[in-house]
């Protein structure tokens, strides 16, 4: 008998043992009761990534909810479609790597046949696994799906078809009518079902929000509605454009369950694509991934053109230039915010600067950090700016990681091969050109 058993016996002795509840209580009697659970009877578990583009740099955690949020036309809804044509495929670095998976996919405001099918197919899903989701109603016929009413069929059919993700596009259309989204007690009651059935499916349950029409650079706080909305999800993307360049930037703002300060933001663009169908030719837009991006959604939405800005950008451009080449051409990220901050120079505006300046982010090696690189001007190509080290290493979320977990790498070993070195999975375009190793690790002796 252990010390908790005797304190438990001593309680009864003195209270008497809980009331016990029968299966219909009697007239006016509470339906209620405390639910109480010892920890240590809870068995801790880590936590499950659905998207870590590389170890330890998990972004979308399965089991929980996940908000992707921005603007209009910032692409937040082909990043839902690539989400479901990776895990359709079983290439989305993650828990599900190497296990083609179905997707349910909610949409209200695009049509199936002439937007989204197309966009899947420009994405390269397998629309075999890819699945529309609606409700059906005696009276009213199909509907859309109703938020909480309709979480136990969905729960039940992600175990019937063993689905990897649930994905509402927008999210606050599935609000039940009564529901008012901008009340935090109706939200939640509305939204907490779902949490739990995601948490129950360990299925990656990912809602696309848009931002209100105020003014400000905290992403999280500009998502439309109740705040209960960045509450509830414990993973935020943010998606913005970005005003100085071509491209347009996905941040992580929210992270509860990973790292989050030091996770680089990530450039893509919406190319369009021409993808043939039946009845002929259909032009959707497809995301593709650019890479590390200079600037944060944080910065895009707090750009400003102001002279006085330009100016000390334009100083810190200079300033970085000098640094880089004192060092030989690159330093770690962490030494130049420290040596600029030291100099007065702010983080903010060091970051601002570096494209201009003409410096990339790089990871340094295996397991290691990020490091910026000065590029230089090549005598054979005039004023072309090439990188002063063979190719830069652009991270591809669309690829798998080169260094995964042990749920990553679960049924990918036996079909694919592993690294000479770290024994981890290699990438099926590193193994299929003959590669033995991971451009990050050495080949061994």
């Amino acid at each position: 008998m252990t010390d908790h058993d005797t304190h438990e016996g001593a309680i009864w002795e003195k209270y008497g043992p809980p009331p016990a509840y029968e299966d219909e209580p009697a007239p006016g009697e509470s339906t209620r009761r405390l639910v109480l659970t010892r920890a240590r009877d809870i068995e801790p578990e880590p936590v499950i990534w659905a998207w870590e583009p590389e170890l330890g740099e998990g972004r979308i955690p399965a089991g929980a909810l996940t908000l992707a949020a921005g603007r209009e036309g910032t692409g937040k809804s082909s990043f839902g479609i690539w989400l479901a044509a990776q895990l359709s495929r079983g290439t989305l670095p993650g828990t599900f790597y190497g296990h083609p998976r179905a997707v349910f996919y909610a949409a209200v405001e695009d049509s199936w046949s002439r937007t989204l099918v197309p966009r899947l197919m420009a994405a390269g899903a397998d629309l075999d696994y890819v699945y529309r989701v609606e409700a059906e109603d005696i009276l009213r016929g199909e509907t859309m799906i109703s938020l909480p009413m309709d979480v136990d069929l969905i729960e039940k059919a992600i175990a019937e078809y063993g689905a990897a993700a649930l994905i509402v596009d927008p999210l606050m259309s599935t609000l039940g009518g009564k529901t008012d989204a901008h009340r935090t007690q109706d939200v939640r009651q509305a939204l907490e079902p779902l949490v739990r059935m995601a948490e129950r499916t360990k299925a990656l349950t990912l809602g696309i929000a848009h931002f209100n029409k105020a003014a400000g650079s905290d992403a999280s706080q500009l998502i439309s509605g109740s705040g209960a909305f960045k509450d509830l999800a414990r993973a935020i993307l943010a998606f913005a454009r970005d005003p100085e360049g071509e491209q347009q930037v996905m941040t992580q703002t929210k992270n509860s369950l990973g790292r989050l300060l030091d996770l680089p933001s990530l450039g893509y663009r919406i190319e369009g694509t021409d993808v043939q169908t039946p009845k002929g030719v259909a032009n959707v837009g497809r995301l593709e991934w650019t890479g590390i991006a200079e600037r944060s959604v944080e910065d895009t939405l707090s750009a400003t053109t102001d002279r006085e800005d330009a100016s000390e950008r334009d100083e810190a451009v200079e300033w970085l230039r000098d640094y880089l080449a004192d060092n030989g051409g690159e330093a770690s990220a962490g030494d130049v915010i420290k040596a600029a901050e030291k100099d007065g120079i702010a983080k903010r505006t060091l970051q601002r600067a570096r494209a201009k300046a003409g410096v990339t982010s790089e990871k340094s090696g295996f397991g290691k950090g990020w490091v910026w690189v000065l590029s230089v001007t090549d005598s054979n190509e005039g004023d072309t700016k090439v990188p002063k080290v063979p190719g830069p290493r652009v991270l591809a979320p669309s690829a798998p990681s080169l260094s995964p977990s042990a749920d990553q790498t679960r049924g990918v070993t036996e079909a694919g091969v592993d690294c000479a070195v770290c024994r981890f999975p290699l990438d099926p375009v590193h193994a299929s050109a003959g590669e033995t190793t991971h451009p990050g690790c050495d080949a061994p002796v």
